[in-house]
């Protein structure tokens, strides 16, 4: 029998030729990463179990800050402290508050691989899956053993295959597909499951449109997502680690639970409307809904081509009078891609304003939290119950959906702008 590519890591991880479903195995870690959130009770329950005791492997362990930056206020203030002396006394890379968010941040700068494996202390750290990588969220205990013996075990898990073909409708695009994928699969349809993502459409996608992907299997509970690396990924990561690249793939008799076979020419632009991911409906049924704030970034939405796809829309026009439009770029990189393209000219002539690179609205606690009663579009993955403000509504879209809703104070079809 055959083995699917999350078989193939553990195999490799855990030092043996095969693996099957449902085994219990030892895995050798090649990064584990904290962040300014929950970054701080790794450093301080590491201390209370191992001292003074150095990490297994410093370079193989990474702290990023996205979540406040900068520090919002004293208390963050103290735990990106905390975590900046931890750096130094250990040597562990940092990433301070002039990066952006933490997955992002990793890939740009050479720590992912396809087929390694990762955890961290952030439930999308599956969106590394968009490169080929086992990436998974942990606790705070689970880190803490990373780093102190550079091994976890893992259950091996089923892999669900999805197979995706046809071309995007104008304006439609990666977020759509996974919106699409979501309904269909619901929030808890891929509890503790791998999935990997295949065919023409995916393998035509850049590694911005992966990444959108890979990044809301964590809304169906998926443990793991996956996409074989090709030539895009490959280069993209040559240059980023200076290579080379191995790439693999899953064996042709490869055991999969389950094939769900999509086609993206029938898809329209998707809405997940309150409250829940997976509450999906065409923009067609939310016409004229009414807004009042858009954002535009976030781990799942937040590269420069998602930007691109929103400054294409607004360009030359004005949002709606009193419309919020928000926009992040996932990293300084980003940013600076930006500003040379002059999309922050096109944003901020259209009544936009652009914030620093981080997670911002994915959560509470950053400019825009939403007053009760109020509505937003936003890019992000998550729209449950005061996630950016009790009393308020998140509907979920890509960018180009978002942008034109922003011109017009009202969900709105971006086909149609």
């Amino acid at each position: 029998m055959g083995m699917t590519i999350i078989q193939k890591i553990i195999a490799k991880a855990s030092g043996n030729e095969e693996v099957a479903v449902g085994d219990k195995l030892w895995c050798a870690i090649d990064l584990a990463a904290m962040r300014d959130f929950g970054g701080p009770n790794v450093v301080l329950d590491y201390r209370e179990m191992f001292g003074d005791q150095p990490v297994k492997d410093p370079e193989k362990v990474a702290i990023t800050f996205d979540l406040h930056l900068p520090a919002r206020d004293t208390q963050v203030a103290n735990n990106q402290k905390l975590l900046r002396d931890f750096a130094d006394q250990t040597g562990v890379p940092l990433f301070d508050v002039e990066t952006g968010v933490g997955q992002h941040t990793l890939l740009e700068n050479g720590m992912v691989r396809p087929y390694d494996v990762i955890v961290g202390t952030d439930s999308h750290m599956n969106l590394l899956g968009a490169v080929g990588s086992f990436a998974t969220g942990v606790g705070t205990t689970d880190l803490v053993a990373a780093m102190a013996t550079g091994k976890l075990w893992f259950k091996v898990p089923e892999t669900h295959k999805f197979v995706v073909n046809g071309t995007f409708q104008d304006q439609v695009g990666a977020k759509d597909l996974i919106l699409h994928v979501l309904k269909d699969v619901g929030t808890d349809g891929l509890l503790y499951k791998a999935v990997e993502f295949e065919g023409p459409t995916i393998d035509a996608m850049d590694v911005a449109a992966r990444i959108t992907t890979m990044s809301m299997v964590t809304e169906m509970s998926g443990k793991i997502g996956l996409i074989e690396s090709n030539d895009k990924t490959i280069e993209y990561l040559t240059e980023a680690t200076g290579g080379p690249i191995e790439e693999w793939h899953a064996d042709p008799d490869a055991p999969y639970v389950e094939e769900r076979r999509y086609d993206v020419a029938d898809i329209p632009p998707q809405v997940a409307a309150p409250h829940s991911p997976d509450n999906v409906v065409s923009v067609e049924d939310l016409l004229g809904t009414h807004i009042d704030q858009v954002f535009v970034g976030s781990c799942t939405n937040g590269r420069v081509e998602d930007l691109r796809a929103a400054a294409a829309i607004l360009e030359g026009e004005q949002v709606d009078p009193g419309m919020r439009l928000i926009i992040t770029p996932a990293t300084q990189n980003v940013a600076k891609e930006a500003v040379r393209e002059g999309l922050y000219n096109i944003f901020i002539e259209a009544g936009a304003i652009v914030t620093n690179p981080s997670c911002a609205l994915c959560t509470i606690g950053h400019p825009g939290v939403l007053a009760e009663g109020d509505v937003t579009m936003s890019t992000s993955n998550r729209n449950f119950p005061g996630k950016i403000g009790k009393g308020g509504e998140i509907y979920l879209c890509s960018p180009a959906t978002a942008a034109a809703s922003a011109l017009y104070g009202q969900i709105t079809d971006p086909r149609e702008v």
